[in-house]
């Protein structure tokens, strides 16, 4: 067991480089970024953002979740480029097609999402679900085989390439929503493409080679995977749900600063990415069952020790690093921020769950959970935000995992 440990802890170190520094530079420019973005355009950035990320898992139909599951299947090196390229073609063209038409609708579509009418915006928005769809899935790539240096050193190129567009667009130029937008998506597209050129050799088919179709072919693919997209989701639907809600009923500017506890949260938040990143191709290595069970509840255990002083530490000094972080106009998102670290600690207990399914491919049962999160999560959220506002919209976040939680422990239990 003291051997999956250190490798799950190497791992996760290594996926949390790029995160760490991409959270304190986040953290480090917010007083300059609240002071050149009004809430609403801060509301609207976060919006599209969330909203990219939802799309994304829609769009993917679960081929990076299937890639990460059957990579382990098979020690085969030509196998296995086959199947990275089976996956990564099949993205490309699937994110291309859902990219071209939302491009050429932009202006009706910004409308509907954003009350507004700006092409301009929901076009960058575009391309971030184009490019981190794709971008997640060439992460992925260098995940399953362990490569933890060369992920930290593309991280880190994506977080200074985003910080220096950034500060051009949003504080030299003044671009507002647009910049933040662009500065985000313009560097990760970059990041794509340099990753696809070190990834060509086992990208490009081979002349005269067979691509093993009867192996792990797009349907099996296919198969895996999207009985997991509802789940997930569902899941990351909660995640927009709270902050649509507050952006459509109680203005743009409530959503910002609803926004800001979410990125003040990343504390939390980037530990839990780090482990989500890490902890399935652990999880799916472990041949012997007894084995994997033993090393689940004891991830388990240390998992809720870490997130627990986390959260703790956000609850007895949020008000003040609100205060030295933020533009006065921002300061009430203190009240939002330890409910929303805590629903970030309850996700990571949730992932555990997920390699239970993942394990035995019973990934039908991740969905029935997601759903019964969401369903509280909107009532939470229309029975609490009249009263307690933005920190109504975090109790709602939490009580939607606790629901899943204990949904899932009641769907796995039998695994």
């Amino acid at each position: 067991m003291h051997g999956y440990v250190r490798r799950l802890l190497t791992t996760t170190a290594a996926y949390q480089v790029g995160d760490l520094v991409a959270k304190v530079f986040a953290v480090a420019l917010l007083p300059v970024y609240t002071r050149h973005v009004s809430e609403a355009d801060y509301g609207i950035a976060e919006l599209l953002m969330t909203g990219i990320v939802l799309l994304s898992i829609v769009v993917r139909l679960g081929i990076g979740e299937a890639f990460v599951r059957y990579h382990f299947a098979d020690e085969d090196p030509a196998r296995r480029d086959a199947l990275a390229r089976r996956a990564v073609g099949f993205l490309l063209a699937a994110t291309t097609l859902v990219a071209l038409p939302l491009a050429a609708f932009a202006a009706p579509l910004s409308e509907l999402v954003l009350d507004v009418r700006d092409p301009a915006v929901f076009r960058v928005a575009v391309l971030g679900l184009w490019t981190f769809t794709n971008l997640e899935l060439a992460y992925a790539l260098l995940r399953v085989e362990e490569r933890a240096k060369a992920y930290a050193i593309t991280t880190l190129c994506n977080v200074a390439l985003t910080i220096a567009l950034t500060v051009l667009l949003v504080v030299v130029r003044d671009e507002g929503a647009f910049g933040l937008l662009l500065g985000n998506y313009g560097a990760s597209t970059v990041v794509l493409l340099g990753l696809w050129w070190m990834e060509r050799a086992r990208l490009l088919p081979r002349r005269g080679g067979a691509d093993h179709p009867r192996l792990h072919s797009l349907r099996a693919l296919l198969r895996f995977g999207f009985p997991t997209v509802p789940a997930d989701a569902s899941v990351y639907a909660l995640n927009l749900v709270d902050r649509y809600y507050l952006f459509h009923r109680y203005g743009a500017a409530t959503a910002g600063i609803y926004s800001l506890s979410v990125k003040l949260a990343g504390v939390v938040a980037f530990v839990v990415r780090a482990f989500q990143y890490a902890w399935p191709p652990l999880a799916y290595s472990i041949k012997d069952d007894r084995e994997a069970a033993r090393f689940y509840a004891f991830i388990a255990t240390y998992y809720l020790l870490l997130t627990g002083w986390a959260v703790a530490g956000l609850l007895l000094l949020g008000r003040w690093l609100t205060r030295l972080l933020a533009a006065p106009a921002f300061y009430e998102a203190h009240v939002a921020l330890p409910w929303l670290a805590l629903g970030w600690a309850l996700y990571g207990l949730f992932v555990i769950f997920l390699a239970i399914a993942g394990r035995v491919e019973a990934t039908t049962r991740n969905f029935p959970a997601a759903a019964v999160g969401l369903a509280v999560n909107v009532v939470l959220l229309l029975a609490l935000t009249p009263a307690l506002g933005i920190a109504g919209a975090g109790l709602a976040l939490c009580g939607a995992y606790v629901a899943m939680l204990v949904a899932m422990r009641f769907l796995t239990r039998r695994l």
